[in-house]
C-alpha cells in the first residue's frame, strides 16, 4: 500500500476512474496492523488492477474527516470515481473479496 498524506493526492487517484482502495488506519490500532497484511495479500491476487493506498487517520485527521471516517480501520473502495464500498472494523476477508468480485468484473471488462 502506498502511504498518502494529502487529500489532493487521494482526489487525484480517485478521479482517474480506476478501481481504488483506501485503507484508513492508525499507529496504535492493533486491528489495523492485523488486517493490513491480509488486504495487501488478497487485493493483488484477486483484483490486480486495483490501486491501494493507506491513510494514517490518527495523523491526517482532516483527510479522514473529509471522507466521513470516524473509526479505524475503515476501507473505502471506489469504482469509476464513485464510492462503491465502505467497510469498517471487523470484516471477513473472504466476504470482502466475494463482495468486490462482481463489481470489479463489471467495471474492468
Amino acid at each position: 500500500m502506498i502511504q498518502v498524506s494529502t487529500k489532493s493526492d487521494i482526489d487525484k487517484f480517485i478521479s482517474t476512474g480506476e478501481p481504488v482502495l483506501i485503507y484508513f488506519s492508525g499507529e496504535n490500532c492493533s486491528v489495523c496492523k492485523v488486517l493490513k497484511p491480509k488486504i495487501d495479500e488478497v487485493i493483488p491476487e484477486n483484483f490486480p488492477k486495483m490501486k491501494t493506498y493507506e491513510v494514517k487517520a490518527d495523523i491526517y485527521k482532516e483527510i479522514a474527516r473529509s471522507f466521513s471516517v470516524f473509526s479505524i480501520p475503515t476501507i473505502l473502495v471506489f469504482f469509476d470515481s464513485k464510492e462503491f464500498f465502505r467497510k469498517g472494523r471487523n470484516l471477513s476477508i473472504q466476504q470482502f473479496v466475494n463482495e468486490l468480485k462482481r463489481p470489479y468484473t463489471l467495471f474492468m471488462d
